[in-house]
């Protein structure tokens, strides 16, 4: 199969070429277009489908605005706070809108993430946090939102050193004088589940080396030990994707099948027992699913190269497959339901198209443009990702995606590999990529590889990935430059690294670890020490998802360091011209992390040109943020690793 794959990858190459030495290439297109937004973005239907939920930008603001969903018009408009983050927001019922907000917050000798869930009601127009005067860190653990928006489920801790307890908020002005904790904290264990009822069904206890099960049916029970999971074992992940449904045992869980690729499988939750496969897509992972009231799946999730859905429902199967014949060539999601499906967003895009959201109505049967991403660009000048396959120095296969740049022959090319961030649970896919596109358009080949570790294919390849930051990651990224110059793609002197989050990390290790190879890098929001990103990270004791990350990092090599493969610890061997950039309010990577390179490579008289992105976080919210990143690399790359 691999080798099939990269007979295709190797066609579409050779006639993307062909096209590439006929062609006249396209026009410049500016920084300010590919940064130029339609304004709205993250688009969520209220349950009954008059409102609709999301981010606006304006002004050079970004806020989080509820608009009508007949008359376009705001009803609702609040800006974030300085300093914090949207992590996420969701419904609460038709009328309120419950939003998560990421902070950095001193925590000891270092800083920590901290997160609290606040409420908009659009009744009384006000806007309150839901919390407790005494809690810990997480204050975001949402088990359970009421329908109708009236109360939610919370896991909180008092302090960092409690184990979590489960809270009634109610939603309205008495809280929280009114909160009441349901479930007392129970030792060591650190996660709680509830089922789609509201009732608190499961609780899992972390120590160094298993993971104990905590169940029960219903909420008159007392919970029981039901098994242990070690901490290896590759079982915990299934907690990420489960849904418990309130009367039974019986559900759906995320599991390996015999092929080994994940495949949505009926679970028992009472005695952790994998029963048949629902649906498993052949060579691919089932990366998320959708259970109704009736117990029973409504959609199921994969990517092989482009993001698809399977509906169960033959109605939205149908209605799917109506949406595709209208817009043939792109690709099309149905990204928010109201409860009744008289309303639905849909996103339509392609690799080579920014894409547009539109208001589907049931009653009318028709589709309404509501925003287009980058309207300013026109999608017959962008270039088209094509998917590869390579074999890595230890003959692992890798998948990924290349880019040629139109009007020039795939031939000596100059190179940008761009890995993705994360760097667990994310891969790289066939989506429009604004920094894929503005390299092409540039005169770049881009690569794109899904290195080891890479979500969606199967679970011996992501365990390939574990304690592999820094060492085998990189030698994927290393083996992608060479399958690349071996088929005359790229021109092996004019190589330069480039890459956000994980993947800013990435490019700024290449450039110390195999400075021989990379003419330069450019890092945005890269972490450049683990040992502090993973304290930071720790913003509860023993979380799972916290767990089972420091554990990937990590690795269980004995005597390996971290340090060993961090760039901050090793910035003296630093040859190579450096883009160094970042948000000063990130709450992921924390903006330290950049000062302390910054301070760090200016001790050991390292040059290092550097860019700080004002009341940005983990990305751009502001359109003159992003055209400022556009124009820095443009810049930087034309003097370091110039296209001609």
């Amino acid at each position: 199969m691999a080798m099939a794959c990269s007979a295709i990858a190797q066609g579409q190459t050779s006639t993307a070429s062909s096209a590439a030495a006929t062609e006249t290439p396209p026009p410049r297109i500016t920084a300010s277009d590919f940064a130029k937004s339609g304004g709205l973005s993250g688009l969520r239907l209220s349950p009954d489908g008059k409102l609709i939920a999301l981010f606006a930008q304006a002004k050079g603001k970004r806020s989080v605005a509820i608009i009508d969903a007949d008359s376009r018009q705001a009803v609702a408009n609040f800006s974030i706070p300085p300093k914090n983050e949207v992590a996420w927001y969701r419904w609460a019922g038709p009328r309120r809108l419950l939003l998560s907000l990421s902070s950095v917050v001193p925590y000891f000798d270092i800083d920590a993430q901290s997160t609290r869930l606040l409420v908009y009601d659009l009744d009384t127009r006000k806007l309150n946090f839901i919390s407790r005067p005494e809690m810990g860190l997480e204050g975001d653990d949402l088990l359970y939102t009421d329908p109708a928006g009236q109360f939610v489920l919370l896991a909180i801790q008092k302090t960092i050193y409690d184990y979590p307890s489960v809270w009634r908020f109610p939603l309205d002005e008495t809280a929280p004088r009114a909160a009441k904790q349901i479930l007392a904290p129970q030792h060591d264990i650190w996660e709680w589940y509830a089922d789609d009822a509201g009732v608190v069904r499961m609780g899992l206890a972390f120590s160094d080396k298993i993971t104990n099960v905590w169940y029960r049916k219903t909420g008159e029970q007392t919970f029981l030990s039901i098994g242990k999971l070690t901490k290896n074992g590759g079982d915990d992940e299934i907690w990420n994707v489960l849904r418990i449904v309130s009367g039974t045992d019986e559900g759906y869980a995320v599991k390996p099948d015999d092929s080994g690729r994940m495949a949505l499988r009926k679970f028992n939750y009472a005695t952790r027992t994998a029963g048949e496969t629902v649906f498993a897509v052949p060579g691919w992972d089932v990366t998320d699913y959708d259970v109704g009231k009736d117990n029973k799946p409504v959609a199921a999730w994969y990517t092989d190269d482009r993001d698809q859905v399977h509906w169960f429902d033959p109605a939205m199967a149908a209605l799917q497959a109506k949406f595709n014949r209208a817009m043939k060539g792109e690709d099309v999601l149905i990204t928010s339901r109201a409860k009744d499906d008289s309303r639905m967003i849909v996103w339509s895009s392609h690799e080579d198209d920014p894409g547009a959201y539109y208001l589907y109505s049931a009653a009318t049967r028709q589709l309404n443009m509501l925003s287009e991403e980058h309207p300013a660009i026109d999608p017959k000048q962008l270039a088209t990702p094509r998917p590869i396959t390579y074999t890595a120095r230890d003959m692992t296969v890798i998948h990924g995606y290349l880019t040629l740049p139109r009007g020039r022959p795939a031939k000596n090319l100059p190179l940008i590999v761009l890995p993705h961030g994360g760097p667990y649970w994310v891969r790289d896919k066939l989506q429009y990529d604004g920094d894929v596109q503005f390299l092409a358009n540039r005169g770049y080949a881009v690569i794109q590889p899904n290195y080891r570790g890479s979500d969606g294919y199967g679970a011996d390849f992501d365990k390939l990935g574990e304690g592999q930051i820094g060492r085998a990651m990189q030698d994927d990224l290393d083996d992608a430059m060479d399958w690349a110059v071996a088929r005359g793609i790229a021109d092996p002197k004019r190589v330069c690294v480039v890459g956000s989050s994980y993947g800013g990390y990435a490019a700024l290790w290449a450039v110390i670890r195999n400075p021989e190879r990379y003419r330069c890098a450019v890092s945005f929001a890269g972490v450049v020490d683990w040992k502090k990103q993973l304290k930071y990270s720790s913003r509860s004791l023993e979380s799972g998802a916290k767990r089972t990350w420091k554990a990937r990092v990590t690795g269980s090599q004995a005597g390996f360091d971290l340090d060993q493969v961090s760039v901050l610890a090793n910035i003296g061997k630093l040859t190579r011209p450096v883009l160094l950039t970042h948000g000063d309010e990130d709450t992921r990577v924390p903006f330290k992390q950049f000062t302390a390179l910054r301070d760090a490579a200016a001790k050991a008289g390292k040059q290092v040109e550097t860019l700080v992105f004002n009341g940005e976080g983990h990305g751009f919210a502001q359109s003159e943020s992003e055209q400022k990143w556009y124009e820095a690399m443009d810049a930087f790359l034309a003097k370091n690793n110039p296209a001609d």
